[in-house]
């Protein structure tokens, strides 16, 4: 499995520049398709919805067809997108019976408005009716516009980074041909949603700090809650990937949080490479989870490190908020704060 950043398609471009182009005057094009395509797996890939009837998951994206480009043009960045998007949902009752349908995106383009999306849901042939799918057409299909919303949005931000040049008074701020699609997005303490910041090459004060915390588990099973995909998704109340192994990326909280596995001693100890979106590009912070058995309790340490300095308090917040007392009151595992 491919460690976090390598072969990243945002990179595997083809681009044409001018070196002159102090004033963004020619053309510059960027081909977005490969970092798209991985892009839309990654947003879809897991996404759930739950209700009185069952829950429901997308567990397979089967086809991803198309292709984007971004053209700058005198300081105007204009977008191109097109996709036609195909996936499977497994849904279960709460009796615990298993249906299986499809989901066909056939018209995801910067040519229609998102309100004008076409999102078909369907059970497989030979399947039973169920009320599962009315869960998925309804709620399924809000939280699958809802991503694809956050996909455009982060083609005009995360992809676009270098694109506008200095111009010969300064540098030039973004102008883009068509207005930021809003979406809805789960945040973490004050996480806004916008781009992260380019890496300028500029030393960042850093500082450490950390959280102790008591939950009324073993450890076994609170070592479960930070690696199970199913329990990510429950604590933080949206889509998650988790991958469970070293080397393994995460990625929660709508794209707010993501970061990788670096050491994962079981009942013991996590060690990852966390960020914030937000953070300049490629700083993570070191964060090390280390779990104590006090019988009937488990001791949680977070030790967190190479944190933003100005970021200390967003991140402190978060953690013990949005992990701490999420965890907590999701699973039951409430005990006094250290």
């Amino acid at each position: 499995m491919a460690k976090w950043g390598e072969g990243d398609p945002r990179w595997i471009v083809e681009e044409r520049a001018d070196a002159t182009n102090v004033n963004n005057w020619h053309w510059t094009e960027r081909d977005a398709t490969n970092w798209s395509s991985e892009k839309l797996k990654e947003l879809l890939m897991g996404l759930w919805v739950e209700g009185e009837e069952g829950k429901c998951e997308i567990t397979e994206v089967s086809k991803v067809e198309g292709e984007a480009s971004i053209n700058n043009r005198k300081g105007k960045l204009i977008f191109f997108y097109e996709w036609n998007l195909k996936a499977a949902w497994r849904g279960t009752s709460k009796s615990g019976i298993i249906y299986k349908g499809n989901i066909e995106v056939p018209n995801l383009s910067d040519e229609n408005d998102m309100d004008d999306l076409d999102i078909s849901v369907s059970l497989c042939k030979d399947e039973p009716e169920t009320a599962l799918l009315s869960l998925m057409r309804s709620e399924g299909a809000k939280k699958i516009s809802t991503v694809l919303a956050s996909y455009v949005d982060f083609l005009k931000t995360e992809f676009t980074q270098g694109m506008i040049l200095p111009t010969a008074n300064g540098v030039t701020k973004q102008q883009t041909a068509q207005a930021t699609t809003k979406s809805n997005k789960t945040q973490i303490g004050s996480c806004s949603a916008a781009p992260p910041p380019p890496n300028t090459g500029v030393k960042i004060p850093t500082c450490k700090f950390s959280i102790k915390d008591t939950f009324l588990t073993s450890p076994e099973d609170l070592y479960r809650v930070f690696l199970n995909q199913e329990m990510v998704q429950a604590f933080t109340r949206s889509s998650a990937v988790v991958e469970a192994e070293k080397g393994g990326k995460f990625r929660l909280l709508d794209g707010n949080v993501n970061g990788v596995f670096q050491e994962l001693v079981p009942e013991q100890k996590i060690v990852m490479k966390w960020r914030f979106n937000s953070w300049p590009c490629e700083h993570y912070a070191t964060v090390t989870l280390t779990f104590t058995d006090k019988g009937n309790e488990t001791d949680l340490k977070i030790e967190c490190r190479a944190v933003p300095e100005n970021e200390e308090e967003r991140t402190r917040d978060g953690w013990q908020r949005y992990y701490c007392h999420a965890i907590k009151q999701t699973f039951g595992y409430g005990a006094r704060l250290c």
